[in-house]
């Protein structure tokens, strides 16, 4: 049953599993769904989805896969009762939406949510056959902003909808809305995304030989059972974060349209005090024989690429951010007469310096291999373990960081 459903939703990003879709369908066959076209959508999503990033994904492809599709809960498949067309006097009336009246929701409820929707076209065969001028607000009539189950722009909790357009969440509508989008995990991420990512670097270590100061009081409640319930404190050495990080950004040039982004990730990194030691720096295109302290990369702040490999030994993690797409002769050719290595050769320096390093990209995935240029981009793959600047992408980047070499 609408297999090609299923393989839509994968093709969206959803790692749809057999399992979950047989599931949906014996829901389909128990009816679970009640013959509702937005409790289908519902109940499709609750067994569906198992990450809140997913959520968007299966709103696009149910919007996709379902938009030319009507219901009889919106009515726009139902013209008349018994597929007769409404009396053209009865579109008239329609034509312009009253305001609402006011109503007891507790009520309508009773009156029309046991109702079936034969039942429904039945009562408005009759009142079309029976009604001789316009009403809108009522409870009997077919009109506008009233609590009968037939008309527009009042309420009822299902019916057929006459002329007007919906104003309840039904199916297509909610998916329409696409509230979940800021949720996904291939987005622009902000600060928290960023911090959250970066505290899994954290590396704790209490075999420093510094004095027992810290109360520990799983192990104090352990020795005073031991001891027959008198009280023996025990201390130890405090765990401290051993994580060192070096971060090097690309500034200007083609980043300039990511300035904010790698603003974000600077702020949540530089607030952050979960790090033994972090040092940051900044460089242009790719990384040669200076690097800078500002993003500005003033020639008043740089520093030799080399003093920083002197100085920082090879348990520091590197991350480095930067769309690595540039002319092939900046990477391949000596920068100026200044330089002593190309950009290729720095980078497969710190690559040898830093085994555990990561390059993040901000550039669309799909751009990776399509740019005029993009040799660049797949010669620093070569070198570089490189992840999407986005949330699933600095996740899986700091999954290859935790790696032991």
């Amino acid at each position: 049953m609408f297999t090609d459903f299923l393989y839509l939703l994968r093709a969206y990003g959803m790692k749809t599993s057999l399992n979950e879709w047989n599931m949906l369908l014996e829901a389909l066959d128990l009816n679970l769904n009640h013959c509702s076209f937005t409790e289908f959508y519902h109940m499709a999503r609750c067994i569906l989805v198992k990450r809140v990033e997913d959520y968007d994904r299966f709103d696009q492809a149910f919007l996709a896969y379902f938009r030319t599709m009507d219901s009889d809960e919106s009515g726009e498949n139902t013209p008349g009762p018994e597929g007769n067309e409404i009396p053209s006097y009865f579109r008239r009336w329609l034509r312009k939406a009253h305001k609402a009246t006011k109503y007891d929701k507790d009520s309508v409820d009773a009156a029309w949510g046991e109702k079936s929707l034969r039942e429904i076209r039945e009562m408005m065969q009759q009142r079309i056959k029976e009604q001789v001028e316009e009403h809108d607000g009522g409870k009997k009539w077919v009109g506008t902003g009233g609590q009968t189950a037939y008309g527009h722009s009042g309420y009822a909790p299902r019916g057929i909808r006459v002329m007007g357009e919906g104003h309840l969440s039904r199916a297509m509508r909610v998916a329409g809305q696409r509230e979940f989008r800021d949720f996904r995990d291939d987005n622009a991420v902000q600060v928290r995304d960023f911090q959250v990512a970066l505290k899994k670097l954290r590396r704790l270590s209490n075999r420093d030989d510094g004095p027992r100061t810290e109360f520990s009081v799983e192990r104090t409640i352990d020795e005073t059972a031991e001891n027959a319930g008198m009280l023996k404190i025990i201390l130890e050495r405090p765990r401290k974060n051993q994580t060192k990080l070096l971060l090097l950004m690309d500034s200007g040039g083609s980043m300039s349209a990511y300035a904010d982004l790698c603003s974000r990730l600077f702020h949540a990194v530089h607030d952050m005090t979960h790090f033994k030691d972090l040092e940051i720096y900044y460089f242009h295109n790719c990384v040669y024989d200076y690097v800078y302290r500002a993003p500005e990369c003033r020639r008043e702040d740089e520093i030799f690429l080399g003093k920083i490999l002197r100085k920082l030994k090879s348990d520091y993690k590197l991350i480095l951010v930067g769309d690595a797409f540039m002319d092939p002769t900046e990477f391949y050719e000596p920068y100026d007469a200044r330089s002593t290595h190309t950009g290729e050769e720095w980078l497969r320096l710190l690559r040898k310096q830093f085994p555990q390093s990561i390059w993040l990209n901000p550039l669309d995935f799909g751009q990776w291999d399509r740019l005029n240029w993009g040799s660049t981009i797949s010669a620093v793959r070569r070198i570089f373990p490189m992840y999407p600047f986005s949330a699933r992408g600095i996740d899986d980047g700091i999954r290859e960081l935790r790696k032991v070499q």
